[in-house]
């Protein structure tokens, strides 16, 4: 049985747009890692994330089951009454681990199907055996592993920590002590997951000064983007303190800090590539992320966002004999189809759990037979949702009272909103076609009106105008104390 079935490897990073790989076109970065999977396997590179933000994502990919029908639509806790895609291959003899950011809310320490985790998560917490690790190395002062958040949430910063002791170098430590003392006589099923290249985006020295500002391009602001923002643009530029003006350099800086994570990232994944060593070629190896990041694209930063890079992911997919030869596929794609890939995978009849999930074999084999691919950010009054095929996207903002539409063939990079132009009015029923027949097979009526024929009305939503109102911090609770011990000096 375990000569049949493949291993499983899947890494997966935080906050990594599409366009972040040297194979698939960006000429500044550089990702040999990422580079061979690409060119040894396939790269869907219409990959979308269910939900652009953090949990919702990776909720919809453990229980394969979009936003609107776990609830999970975004930072909200999990639902504790599903199955997930690690329970089901546990139960079809897999040994399964987990490594590094997992993201379970409520519960960080949930195995959820894992025989054993290696838990890491970016804000610290007595769960982590990461900051159990930092601690034995002598770094008990260090409160912030992951970087300094609030205030300096965008701003560039060295790592605390020198390479070997980065959570993105740990991270691949564990998975490859995992290799070396598993079991041999079952598959396995481990997901790598690391908290970079999310922000404050802090690197390791020399790796925070591989790329410097004057190697990166000007962030993509097309003429009239302010046109194309929803109320989550806005909102999020405000609480995540880019709100008040343009800094040219220090967006350029930024990009550079982004940059050097994931190649950071990459250089750990091709060590775990190598400890794979002969049964590299027994294993299925995904390659991809939870959501993107705009990283001042469209004046705007973070994710909660339908524009291509926050919602749009990378997706490399390597195994001999089914994922091979460098070949590109073009059919929409949703982490939603990791679920019935890995279970077609570990030869599972349970492979699909939801239309909108789709084994990655079947989509390689019949491309033109996926026409469409979904996402879902929040609910009610501030729900955002998208549709998307090869030619057209198409998302509303309940906050925003509106919708878009995006001629994909005549404006790739997303410019130019047409769901006012006369030519597309076809194309715009069309895509909102979709959502509504898709909202209607799962009984979903929430987002639509009394009798579903359009969207449902809310109260159109702005931010403060105060500039300070709203802003975030997100502190880790021992620095309460910390602050107050220092008496006079403290608050």
């Amino acid at each position: 049985m375990a000569s049949r079935q493949p291993n499983i490897l899947l890494f997966f990073t935080d906050q990594q747009r599409f366009d972040t790989i040297a194979a698939l076109g960006n000429d500044i970065i550089r990702t040999p890692s990422m580079d061979r999977l690409a060119n040894e396997g396939v790269a869907f590179t219409r990959c979308f994330t269910p939900s652009p933000v953090c949990v919702a994502a990776r909720c919809a990919l453990m229980t394969g089951l979009p936003p609107h029908v776990t609830g999970c639509t975004h930072n909200n806790p999990m639902p504790t009454d599903q199955p997930s895609v690690v329970e089901r291959l546990h139960d079809a003899g897999y040994q399964t681990h987990g490594v590094g950011k997992m993201h379970f809310s409520p519960d960080l320490k949930r195995l959820w199907g894992y025989d054993t985790r290696d838990i890491s998560e970016e804000i610290a917490s007595d769960v982590s055996d990461y900051m159990r690790h930092l601690h034995a190395a002598g770094y008990e002062h260090v409160i912030d592993p992951a970087g300094i958040r609030s205030e300096y949430y965008y701003i560039p910063q060295p790592s605390q920590f020198p390479a070997h002791l980065h959570e993105t170098h740990w991270v691949a430590d564990r998975s490859i002590e995992f290799l070396a003392r598993r079991d041999r006589g079952r598959p396995f099923f481990r997901m790598t997951t690391f908290i970079n290249p999310h922000p404050p985006c802090e690197s390791p020295t020399p790796w925070n000064r591989l790329y410097r500002c004057a190697d990166m391009p000007d962030p993509h602001r097309p003429d009239g983007y302010e046109a194309l923002l929803t109320y989550h643009n806005h909102r999020q530029n405000r609480y995540k303190y880019r709100g008040s003006g343009y800094d040219r350099e220090l967006v350029r800086t930024m990009r550079a800090a982004y940059y050097a994570c994931i190649s950071f990232i990459d250089y750990n994944v091709g060590r775990v590539l190598d400890a794979l060593g002969a049964e590299i070629d027994n294993t299925l190896i995904v390659f991809t992320a939870d959501h993107g990041e705009l990283l001042g694209d469209y004046g705007s930063f973070g994710k909660r966002s339908m524009l291509d890079v926050a919602c749009r992911v990378p997706m490399l997919v390597r195994q001999p004999g089914v994922f091979e030869g460098g070949g590109r596929c073009e059919a929409p794609v949703s982490l939603l189809d990791l679920w019935p890939t890995f279970l077609s995978a570990a030869g599972q009849r349970e492979v699909r759990r939801h239309a909108d999930g789709a084994a990655l074999q079947s989509v390689l084999a019949e491309p033109d037979a996926r026409q469409v691919t979904f996402s879902q950010y929040d609910s009610g009054g501030t729900g955002l949702y998208m549709a998307a095929t090869r030619t057209h996207k198409y998302y509303h903002s309940a906050a925003d009272q509106r919708q878009w539409l995006f001629d994909l063939v005549a404006d790739p990079r997303e410019t130019r909103d047409v769901s006012r132009d006369a030519a597309q009015a076809g194309a715009l029923r069309a895509m909102r076609g979709h959502l509504f027949e898709r909202f209607a097979r799962d009984g979903y009526r929430q987002p639509l009106n009394d009798d579903a024929t359009d969207w449902a009305v809310h109260e159109t939503k702005h931010v403060p105008t105060d500039p300070d109102e709203g802003l975030l911090f997100q502190d880790p609770a021992v620095l309460k104390d910390q602050l107050a011990a220092l008496g006079p000096y403290g608050r």
